[in-house]
């Protein structure tokens, strides 16, 4: 029940960011909201497309890339690169500025707190920095263990 509660409460939480930026929300985006609130990993496009069309088929791939795209830059969901599975989606933790630790082999991403931006960050050409992404990848513990195995065998 609680999973529940939790699930519904970042849909709404998700449709209000959509509306305050002038979204109306409409039984796709709800739908979509849901889809990212009840997932805890990463979807690629081509996986919410898949969702999406179970309940409207006539939903093209453009339009789930554009609303992804758009739900991005306004802060609903974020967005990563992962090497091999390529542009991937999650619901965006807005709880407090973070970044990401990411494994290249399962995916599995931690949150760390260090920012750069916070170190005295110099850029040149007088440039102003209106929001940035920092991102590291590598291996995690359990994919590090499983490599160390498999040398081994």
């Amino acid at each position: 029940m609680v999973m529940k509660e939790n699930s519904q409460a970042k849909v709404k939480d998700m449709l209000n960011t959509m509306a305050r930026n002038g979204w109306r929300v409409t039984e796709q985006r709800r739908t979509l909201a849901q889809i990212f609130a009840d997932h805890d990993g990463y979807l690629s496009p081509k996986d919410v497309y898949d969702q999406m069309s179970v309940y409207y088929p006539s939903m093209s791939l453009d339009t789930v890339y554009r609303n992804l795209r758009m739900l991005s830059e306004m802060g609903v969901l974020e967005h990563f690169y992962f090497m091999d599975g390529g542009l991937k989606f999650k619901e965006n933790c807005t709880t407090h500025h973070h970044h990401h630790l990411i494994c290249v082999n399962c995916e599995k991403t931690l949150p760390f707190d260090y920012c750069p931006m916070d170190h005295g960050l110099v850029l040149p050409g007088n440039y102003k920095v209106l929001r940035h992404r920092f991102e590291v990848y590598g291996l995690c513990e359990g994919c590090q263990a499983l490599e160390k195995e498999e040398t081994l065998e």
